[in-house]
């Protein structure tokens, strides 16, 4: 030994001195000289006895050869790739050492690299271009991404045998290409040099490469630019090849795949227009060329063709969204070009018939048909804004017409909705009416799927049409807004989308929100915006001209057809309004605003007749437009089937407001068109149509003929009132109102009709009538309608009111007690006709004292009736209340004059609103409303506007919300009717009262003021209801006199707790007016107070906080960031008050405080914020609860979203994560007492990680991972614990219920964020993970955590296999342990991480799984053990393969022995593993001495099921051993078998007797050993005589094929005395079989039937005429034909036995016929006898009478012979096959005819 180490030691120092020379060199030539010397020596110690030698030999050697490898190349390629092949050679003789640690890092120097990165760059390019390499048939000299040069260098420049390894100096290419990667892997190469071999290797088909490529992909990419030009130059040349005859050809799809993933996410990469047109050009063609080996392939087929495909069409998206227009308008007409034509060669616009479409290809049409939207949106002048819209119609008939399915018509859809954003909201306008005929077009397409008449459309296109119309057309287009209206039409198949986007198109403020650059004004400005409406008259023509097709008889049209009259209704009023100057104003209450403009703005309708007038009589278009729309609202009216014929009424009326009589007037001549509408059952229908009877009967242009027709209708109806009922009733209702409408407007008109005076005696008769008597609502709400239009236009004059008695006037009041609004106008009416007299019983007193009674009614709607009414009473017309009210020209109207009326109603109401009554109160400030609202402009209220603002201010403190929005609507209106100096005086006033300073008004709260009502707000031991009460903020503040100053900041004042003070009503606006700004200045310390209370819960606090906020606080960006500090502390302090409110308020406030403000402003209280919110998260109101968990989720999405920004705030992110995460793993977090938080964090910790950077999480991966697999199983429902202890109560197994809880654990988002965490693993946080692993392996409890721990095994072996393997023996060894466990699936999931760790495991812990694996087989003696024995096997093989493989030998043996477990699962385990690894049954022959040896040691165990798994598996070696045994596997077989049919009979031993005689016969040594034979024959003998009644019967089969193998006179004498024992016994004693049967076994039947078969085969089968002496032949012969006569005689029934005679009958006679000179002694006898059961079959079934014939045509031959019986024979022949029925039978008696027919010859 002594002088071994000295050899080694002088080698090694050796070496070490040429090293020294090595590295002391100083010029290449100095290099070249050494080498020259030294190289050979040192190549020969490559073959050193000494392993030290040859490692470090062969690892010094490397840098000898690498250094300058570079430049050598430049000066001789050839030279250059003699030692690139060396050091190739090399590699497979040195071991890497592990990457991460500090020899790995220190190889880059080791080996030069250091000094030269340009030999590392070479090495690296090369090793990447091996990986490329696959050596072609000549003449191949280039391939995918290798030019001819590099195929020449890489293999030696002609050496054909580089890559043979069956030659000396060859080597095997695959083991070279994944040393060579590994070795790049390593430390000696920075990831900027890894990155284009990783990019190579992860795209190999070898696993073993791909592997090690990924994850140096995921390293790599990171470090490298995608923006670098010469990178992506590289990228295009891979891809499509060098091009000529010596370049490379385009990549393999795989690589190709890869390379567009990264062009895809370089912006670079578009600039390569030529290059990225070919990739997609190629990528669409139908037969895409792929190169391989130097030959062109055919078409692209495949998985990976269909990814590669993908990912182009996913190339194309890329470059048209980040391409400049110039490259675009470049390469976009051609692609779109291509794209068209290959969907259109797969069949349009329906795809082809000849099949349906695969999947790839509907992805590939679906990636085509958005690839054309995103081109043509960003070459939109060239492609889509072209006269034809060519490309435009494509997609839209693709989109009605193509039926590919679902998925195809969402990507036309989304192309569709990339191509509507190109217009921009700009109309073309040379292209308007090509669009609008494409989109009418496709909006009259209506789908026909499965009609007999299909069109094709299998899809609606209305909505898209929409959307184009309203985008692509001008709101001023007529055609685009009658698509709008259009699409309104109610049909089964639209969408209620195609209506909402209809009514959109429709709306001015939707159209500019949709179409903002058409406008650049904001559209929520709330300014006048100017816009381009249709115009009114071509519009009307379009719609309602007599073009126009409008069938009202069809329902579907009746909501288009009204929706066109009210936009035209808003067009025609919003074009009038803007040119008097009154525009309304477009926001999205637009109609509202006209509505508004023309029933409340006096001076807008006075100006709008003006106009109206002055168009009609200067443009015939104008005055022709408004008569066809007055025609169309007629038409509405007067149809039936409008349900909306009521407000199309109203517009009617509307619009003949502003118009002359001359304009509708000739409309008079349909008036009886009106009789149905005026007789509806809608009220509305009937009143608005009985107005209009009135305004045209009153016209003058009326017949009168006509007229007195329908007044005799109304008088038949009126003059039977008090007899109608049902229908009757609106009949008369109708004729009613039309009558009065009728007298009342001719009366306006001076048109008087005939017997006008007679017909209104008669109406006021029955109005009176009708009011007095009858109880009718409906009848009486007619009655007070038209006595209030009877009493407006004169028609009841002053002495008809002054007449009517008290009583009658008390029927209007009753009424109105009752909530009739009608009847409490109409006394308004009434009291305008009234003198006004001093006299308190006059009828104007008693009709004010009236209305006055009714305060009591507490209906606000019936108090503002009354306010109108005492308008009415008190000025008459003059009252603003009728600004809406006159319909017809010309002077009011008369009234009587009231001179003091008004003055008096005020004082009297002014007194009575200090009354403390309630319901006077409520009803004395509405009244005061309406009459400042209604005759503010009068002297007598104007001088009044200081009381009642003070009356109003007094109302501000009730308790009432109504009465607060009546008195701050009151005094906006004082504050706007007033004049300059009243206005100042009330903003001082009104101030000076809140603030506390002297004020001139009445009402101020005081400190007593009560506020709430008794218990409304409790606190424990009372509740709020004084101002005193609830003053908090002065106090918090420090400064009492605020409790004078700034009652506006109380948390619960009654007056700046409702919304009506604010907003609505715009009080805010009049506080907004006063100096108050230098007041905050003064006192800071508000505005930490007053931002909290912006977000109190209680509603009114909260609105009227934010309207203080915005009235006082100009600029609050500025200001809140002046008091960051001071309202963040504020809020940090109030958020763990004692106060509910205030804690809640104190969540909502750091919550909108902190969102879109940079993390320095709050970064040093984040921690704490975090802190206060899990702290309230667990607090006892429920509320508050919900708004800690709201701030938590605003602070998961502000660091979440600095996650996502990833580099822009990575800083900011790092310093948030590092602070959150430890607080989120905390005891405040997830380990935290309330169920909330702990639900809260974990969520929180979710999104993190799915947010994070691997740079950002990488350092608490380890401690993510641990408390993540601890929580997957308290997540999982407690209720899943008691089902799975329950199982069998709710009919399901444990094991259902488990794989069900194992199926969602696979796709929880808890896995999945483990597996993520696992992404971001690296060498340096992987020690940390192992014991946090190990930790959670050992300690967690639950199925799904300890599942789940399996799966982290899993995934660490398979994607972070370079990481994990230095730790993979340790976690195989560890899994193990862990496969015990109690549950099968936890056992299972193990069993499988143990299968994907041996894919790492080093060899010495794979033969420890294989041992652990064999002893808990064999030495345990429960089922579960095997079982689990089985499923770690089992995983090994499949998720090991290769590894499983190289161990075959140590394994493969022990599995064919498993493999027979008496176990099923097991059995089925074992099984599996043996198939899926062995192919064909004869491999069995490979492991047979070790499978031998394996089962013999068992044969004695003392454990039954172990022991006859030994034997079963001795058994299929035989049987699988095939028909010739040789001597060698004989002797080594006969042992184990002999051992294995030792002892008592088993279940299942006849299957190893069965290969014993499968032994005897296929064994040429158990044949021709004397003493062998010897040995089978007595085994053979002891087995058939066993008295197990199922094993016998199988024994015996067995003997009847052993002794059919072995030709012996005495073995036919022991057969036969067993067999015939046998039948004797079964025969003479039916009780001899009673058996016990198990549960699917044999029954007791046919045990003896087929044992008397066998037995009978046993006998037949026995004799062998040439070993038979001619005595022993005939003595065989005699015995068999007497067991024949005897079995025949009692088992006809038996047809196992009948079928065993006849096939044992046909192998006799064949031997016989081999042995002729046999003859019987009395042969003739014994022919006939045979002859005699050979024909006796015909009361068998058809197969036993087949047999028999079958035996027939072998016994002919012989039975032929005799002259008698010949003819015995013949007759028995021709009785059989008289009575033979079957025609397969008859053919074989017919082959036994002819023969006989021939023996005769």
């Amino acid at each position: 030994m002594s002088s071994s180490g000295n050899t080694e030691a002088r080698e090694l120092n050796l070496i070490g001195k040429v090293e020294l020379k090595i590295a002391l060199v100083d010029s290449d030539e100095a290099l070249q000289a050494i080498l020259k010397t030294y190289l050979p020596p040192l190549l020969l110690k490559l073959a050193s006895d000494s392993v030290a030698v040859r490692n470090k030999e062969r690892l010094e050697l490397l840098p000898a050869i690498l250094k300058g490898l570079h430049a050598n190349y430049h000066e001789s390629p050839k030279h250059a790739a003699t030692l690139f092949n060396l050091f190739l050679k090399l590699l497979h003789s040195i071991s890497l050492p592990s990457r991460g640690d500090n020899e790995d890092s220190a190889l880059r120097g080791r080996f030069g690299f250091s000094e030269k990165p340009e030999d590392a760059s070479f090495l690296a390019d090369w090793s990447g271009k091996l990986v490329l390499f696959s050596p072609g048939k000549p003449p191949s000299t280039r391939g995918p991404g290798l030019t001819e040069d590099d195929y020449n260098f890489l293999q030696l420049y002609g050496k054909s045998d580089t890559w043979n390894p069956g030659v000396s100096d060859g080597m095997n290419l695959s083991e070279t290409k994944v040393v060579c990667i590994r070795f790049v892997a390593s430390g000696a190469f920075t990831d900027q040099e890894r990155f284009l071999p990783a990019l190579f290797a992860s795209a190999d088909t070898n696993s073993r490469i791909s592997d090690v490529g990924n994850d140096m992909l995921k390293r790599a990419t990171s470090a490298i630019s995608l923006e670098d030009m010469t990178l992506i130059r590289n990228l295009y040349n891979l891809y499509l090849g060098s091009g000529g005859t010596t370049g490379s050809l385009p990549a393999r799809p795989a690589l190709q795949t890869k390379i567009l993933t990264f062009l895809s996410r370089s912006s670079a990469a578009s600039s390569f227009v030529e290059d990225s047109t070919k990739i997609i050009q190629d990528g669409l063609a139908h037969e895409p060329q792929a190169q391989t080996n130097g030959n062109v392939q055919g078409s692209k087929k495949g998985l990976e063709i269909s990814r590669l495909r993908g990912q182009i069409f996913a190339f194309t998206n890329w470059l048209a969204r980040i391409s400049s227009p110039r490259d675009i308008a470049t390469f976009a007409p051609t692609l779109v070009s291509h794209l068209r034509t290959y969907i259109q060669d797969q069949g349009w616009p329906r795809p082809r018939t000849e099949g349906p479409l695969d999947a790839g290809e509907l992805a590939s049409r679906s990636y085509g048909y958005e690839s054309i939207g995103l081109l043509a949106s960003a070459c939109a002048d060239t492609l889509l804004l072209e006269p034809s819209l060519e490309l435009l119609r494509w997609l839209m008939t693709s989109l009605s017409e193509d039926s590919s399915g679902v998925e195809i018509s969402m990507s036309i859809e989304n192309a569709l909705g990339s191509i509507i954003r190109a217009f921009g909201g700009r109309p073309i306008l040379e292209l308007q009416d090509s669009l609008a005929a494409l989109f009418m077009h496709h909006m009259s397409l209506v789908p026909t799927v499965g009609d007999e008449n299909s069109t094709g459309i299998v899809r609606s296109t209305k909505f898209v049409s929409l959307r184009f119309a309203n985008r692509c057309l001008s709101y001023s287009n007529i055609d685009g807004r009658y698509i709008d209206i259009l699409s309104l039409r109610g049909h089964d198949v639209d969408r209620s989308e195609v209506l909402e986007e209809g009514r959109k198109g429709l709306d001015p403020y939707w159209h500019r929100v949709l179409n903002p650059s058409q406008k650049q004004e904001s559209v929520n400005s709330g300014a006048v915006q100017a816009t381009d409406f249709p115009a009114f008259e071509p519009l009307v023509e379009r719609l309602f001209g007599p073009d126009a097709e409008w069938d009202l008889s069809n329902p579907q049209f009746i909501p288009a057809f009204f929706a066109a009259l009210g936009y035209c209704r808003c067009v025609l009023l919003h074009q009038s309004l803007t040119q008097v100057e009154s525009p309304p104003v477009i926001d999205t209450e637009w109609a509202r605003n006209i509505d508004a403009l023309i029933s409340n703005n006096e001076d807008a309708r006075r100006s709008l007749k003006t106009l109206f007038t002055s168009n009609l009589r200067d443009s015939v278009h104008f005055s022709r437009a408004v008569s066809i729309y007055l025609h169309a609202c007629f038409k509405a009216l007067t149809s039936q089937s409008m349900t909306e014929a009521a407000q199309a009424g109203q517009y009617f009326i509307e619009i003949c407001a502003f118009l002359p009589t001359s304009e509708y007037s000739d409309l008079s001549r349909h008036i009886m068109k009106l009789q149905g509408p005026m007789f509806s059952t809608d009220s509305a229908l009937s009143r608005s149509s009985s107005l209009i009877f009135g305004l045209l009967a009153s016209s003058g242009k009326c017949e009168e003929s006509t007229l007195q027709r329908m007044s005799g209708v109304f008088e038949q109806y009126l003059g039977s009132w008090k007899d109608a009922i049902g229908a009757d009733v609106y009949k008369v209702y109708g004729s009613l109102l039309a009558t009065a409408f009728l007298l009342s407007r001719c009366a306006r008109r001076n048109e008087r009709i005939r017997a006008f005076d007679e017909q209104q005696k008669k109406l006021k008769l029955i109005c009176f009538s009708v009011l007095s008597q009858s109880r009718d609502k409906m009848l009486l709400d007619a009655v007070f309608l038209a006595i209030s239009e009877l009493a407006l236009y004169g028609v009841l004059s002053t002495d008809d009111i002054s007449s009517i008695p008290v009583e009658t006037i008390a029927k209007f009041f009753e009424n109105g007690e009752k909530g009739s609004e009608r009847a409490i106008t109409s006394l308004g009416h009434l009291a305008m006709q009234c003198r006004e007299e001093e006299s308190e019983d006059s009828t104007l007193q008693v009709i004010i004292d009236r209305l006055h009674e009714l305060h009591n009614v507490r209906q606000p709607e019936v108090q503002f009736a009354v306010g109108e009414a005492f308008s009415c009473a008190a000025i008459g017309w003059d009252s603003k209340a009728f600004i809406s009210t006159l319909d017809l020209d010309g002077a009011l109207p008369p009234s009587a004059q009231h001179d003091s009326t008004l003055q008096a109603l005020l004082d009297r109401i002014l007194a009575e609103c200090k009354s403390t009554k309630p319901a006077l109160r409520q009803a004395t400030v509405i009244w005061l409303l309406c009459l400042v609202q209604f005759c503010g402009h009068r002297p007598a209220v104007q001088s009044r506007l200081q009381k009642c603002q003070a009356a109003f201010k007094g109302f501000l403190a009730d308790r009432e919300t109504l009465n607060q929005e009546s008195a701050s609507r009151g005094l906006t209106l004082i504050y706007e009717k007033g004049n300059q100096d009243l206005k100042t005086d009330l903003i001082r006033d009104l101030v000076g009262s809140f603030t506390g300073t002297t004020s001139t008004l009445a009402g101020s709260i005081s400190e007593d003021t009560e506020l709430f009502e008794a218990g409304a707000l409790p606190t424990g031991d009372g509740s709020v209801r004084t101002y005193k009460d609830i003053m908090s903020l002065a106090s918090e503040v420090g400064d009492s006199s605020l409790v004078y100053r700034f009652m506006s900041l109380a948390s619960h004042n009654a007056i700046w707790s409702s919304r009506a003070a604010f907003g609505r009503f715009g009080l805010s606006n009049i506080l907004s007016d006063a100096n108050t700004d230098g007041y905050f200045a003064n006192n800071p310390k508000l505005y930490p107070a007053l931002y909290r209370y912006r977000f109190d819960p209680n509603s009114g606090v909260r609105n009227a906080m934010n309207d203080i906020w915005t009235a006082l606080v100009k600029d609050p960006v500025t200001t809140i960031s002046t008091h960051f500090t001071a309202i963040i502390k504020d809020l940090m302090k109030s958020i763990l008050n004692k106060e509910w409110r205030t804690r809640q308020a104190s969540c909502a406030a750091i919550a909108d405080l902190v969102q879109g403000r940079s993390l320095e402003m709050y970064e040093e209280y984040l921690n704490e914020i975090w802190s206060l919110a899990f702290k309230v998260c667990d607090d006892i109101k429920e509320s508050v609860r919900a708004a800690a968990m709201s701030l938590s989720r605003v602070l998961v999405g502000i660091l979440t979203r600095s996650l996502e920004a990833r580099d822009s705030s990575s800083r900011s992110a790092d310093k948030m994560l590092k602070q959150v995460l430890p607080f989120l793993l905390s005891t405040q977090g997830l380990e935290s007492s309330a169920p909330d938080v702990q639900d809260f964090s974990r969520k929180t910790i979710l999104q993190i990680i799915k947010k994070s950077s691997g740079k950002i999480l990488r350092p608490f991966v380890p401690e993510l991972v641990g408390r993540l697999l601890a929580l997957l199983s308290s997540i999982e429902p407690e209720m899943i614990n008691y089902v799975h202890m329950n199982a069998e109560t709710f009919g399901l197994t444990k094991q259902e219920l488990d794989d069900a809880r194992l199926k969602h654990i696979r796709g929880s988002s808890m896995l999945e964020a483990i597996e993520r965490c696992l992404d971001y693993l690296d060498d340096s946080s992987m020690p940390e993970l192992q014991q946090r692993l190990e930790s959670a392996i050992k300690t967690v409890i639950g199925l799904p955590s300890k599942v789940g721990c399996s799966r982290v095994l899993v995934s660490l072996s398979t994607q972070q296999n370079f990481v994990f393997k230095p730790y993979a023996d340790y976690f195989l060894f560890i899994a193990q342990k862990q496969v015990f466990d109690r549950n099968d699936t936890i056992s299972s999931a193990y069993a499988i991480s143990c299968g994907y760790l041996a894919r790492l495991a080093s060899e010495g812990a794979l033969l420890k799984l294989v041992e652990s694996c064999r002893v808990l087989y064999f030495d345990t003696e429960e089922d579960r053990q095997r079982m689990i024995s089985g499923d770690v096997t089992h995983a090994f093989s499949k998720y090991a393969t290769d590894r499983f493989n190289s161990m075959a030998g140590e394994i493969l043996p022990f599995i064919f022995v498993a493999k027979h477990d008496l176990n099923d699962r097991a059995q089925g385990l074992f099984q599996d593993t043996w198939n899926e690894n062995v192919g064909g049954s004869r491999a069995v022959l490979l492991y047979l001495r070790e499978i031998v040896q394996l089962a013999s040691q068992h044969l004695d165990s003392t454990r039954w099921a172990l022991k006859h798994t030994a034997a079963f598996s001795i058994a299929e070696v035989v049987t699988n051993a095939g028909s010739t045994i040789s001597d060698a596997d004989a002797r080594t077989i006969w042992p184990a078998l002999e051992k294995a049919l030792v002892g008592k009979t088993w279940e299942g031993k006849e299957k190893v007797l069965r290969a014993f005689v499968a032994f005897v016969k296929h064994s040429t040594l158990a044949r021709e050993d004397p003493k062998l034979m010897e040995q089978t024959t007595k085994i053979m003998l002891r087995e058939s005589r066993r008295n197990n009644p199922v094993y016998h019967q199988d024994a015996l089969g067995s003997l009847s094929d052993f002794v059919d193998s072995q030709h012996s006179a005495e073995l036919y004498d022991q057969a036969y005395e067993i067999a015939m024992s046998t039948i004797e016994k079964l025969l003479g004693d039916s009780d001899e079989m009673d058996i016990d049967s198990s549960a699917g076994g044999p029954s007791s039947k046919t045990v003896r039937d087929l044992t008397i078969a066998n037995a009978l085969k046993t006998i037949l089968r026995s004799p062998h005429p040439q070993d038979f002496t001619r005595s022993d032949w005939n003595k065989a012969l005699r015995q068999c034909l007497s067991l024949l006569d005897r079995v025949n005689e009692t088992e006809r029934g038996n047809k196992a036995a009948q079928t065993a005679i006849y096939e044992s009958l046909k192998l006799l006679f064949q031997r016989w016929q081999g042995a002729s000179e046999m003859l019987p002694s009395s042969p003739e006898e014994v022919y006939k006898g045979y002859t005699r059961h050979v024909f006796n079959a015909q009361d068998q079934v058809e197969n036993v009478r087949l047999k028999a014939a079958e035996a027939a045509v072998e016994l002919a031959p012989i039975a032929l012979k005799g002259e008698g019986s010949k003819i015995n024979f013949s007759d028995e022949l021709k009785r059989a096959r008289v009575a033979e029925r079957s025609g397969s039978v008859q053919q074989v008696l017919e082959r036994v005819a002819k023969f006989s027919d021939v023996s005769k010859t």
